[in-house]
């Protein structure tokens, strides 16, 4: 292999591939990035197993090609090397002694390769009927749900998001079992069977962070135990979590007893402020209390002090409510809303809130309270 590319061409996308290396990967070959110069183009792979990530340079964004082949070479020197050159041409050749030799005008390097046939063989092909949307949409999607998500693997499915398509609808879920976030969109072309599978959010997160700003598609290709992200020249593969989802639709009700309607940027305001004065171990615990067209938040720390908020509101009815929660999840839930403003559903102090813009339900937020009066 001999060829020669801007740095910063190489660099791009050595920042993708970068993604599919994980710190705690026991097995040498995998903590590797591959190289593959075909006459098409440079292939880059890199894999843990879980997420593997593929990305391909055209042969029209590479300055030469001298020799065609493959090498696998130690993904984290590699991207710090290319990373750290100035942004000129860079020279790559595979040499004598399983070794590659990188060098730019001004620096030299060379780096050890592994053996190209012990790195695994990793099936990316794509299927015949993707699911299709906008970058924009999906990442808004898994940035609306991906915060619910619970970072305990005594309960791996609630490590992921659940996605459900039937027909036309994508309904992507999270719940940690102390919050959850729901939100659906619609489908150009509706599946042809109902899909029901949960993708590891470390995963998603990592997809998302590669997504083109531009309103460009990402095509979603799903199997019976991985998914395929299709986009911008990139390809990226998550296993699947085994096990079954909750049905987290038993948690939410459809009528409510009283529906209170805020200001977003005034209620997420007093919340902040609120959350000055609670502590972690007390679950950052908030009151808020009712009292005809205002509500009033507050808290406190008893060997520091306390603090109170009044906001105007409106109600659906005249009744009143006493209830308290977590500011760190009701923050987390009510930032993701682009509205003007958000209306909080109770029944009780005892039942859940929901969390909603007031208009539709394609975003849905659901808290547990906290029993405090």
């Amino acid at each position: 292999m001999k060829f020669k590319i801007k740095q910063n061409i190489l660099f791009e996308h050595l920042t993708y591939v970068i993604r599919g290396i994980s710190s705690k990967n026991l097995i040498p070959i995998l903590n590797c990035i591959k190289f593959d110069l075909l006459d098409e183009g440079l292939y880059l792979t890199s894999s843990d197993n879980e997420l593997s990530i593929k990305t391909f340079i055209k042969q029209k964004d590479i300055e030469s090609i001298e020799r065609l082949g493959s090498l696998v070479v130690s993904g984290r020197f590699i991207y710090d090397i290319v990373r750290k050159l100035d942004n000129e041409i860079i020279n790559l050749e595979e040499i004598i002694d399983s070794q590659v030799l990188i060098t730019t005008s001004k620096s030299s390097f060379k780096l050890n390769c592994n053996n190209v046939s012990e790195y695994p063989n990793i099936n990316l092909e794509l299927g015949k009927n993707p699911i299709s949307l906008s970058q924009q949409t999906f990442k808004t999607t898994i940035h609306q749900t991906i915060f619910a998500t619970s970072n305990q693997e005594s309960r791996p499915v609630l490590t992921g998001i659940n996605f459900k398509i039937k027909n036309n609808l994508l309904q992507c879920t999270a719940t940690d079992s102390y919050r959850l976030a729901k939100k659906t969109i619609e489908l150009t072309n509706p599946v042809e069977e109902d899909i029901d599978i949960i993708v590891p959010a470390r995963n998603l997160l990592e997809v998302i962070r590669m997504l083109n700003p531009e309103d460009k598609n990402i095509d979603i290709h799903i199997f019976s135990n991985k998914i395929i992200f299709n986009f911008d020249n990139i390809i990226v593969m998550s296993r699947l979590i085994n096990g079954t989802y909750p049905d987290t639709n038993k948690l939410l009700p459809t009528d409510f007893k009283l529906k209170v309607k805020f200001k977003l940027d005034d209620l997420y305001g007093a919340i902040d402020r609120a959350s000055l004065l609670t502590n972690e171990e007390e679950k950052n615990i908030i009151k808020l209390e009712t009292k005809g067209n205002l509500a009033i938040l507050s808290s406190n720390i008893p060997e520091i002090g306390n603090v109170e908020e009044q906001l105007e509101i409106e109600k659906n009815i005249e009744d009143e409510i006493k209830i308290a929660f977590s500011s760190k999840f009701m923050l987390d839930a009510i930032k993701i809303f682009d509205s003007v403003s958000v209306e909080l559903k109770f029944n009780s102090e005892i039942k859940p809130i929901i969390i909603t813009d007031g208009t539709n339900d394609n975003l849905i937020q659901l808290i547990l309270p906290i029993r405090t009066y």
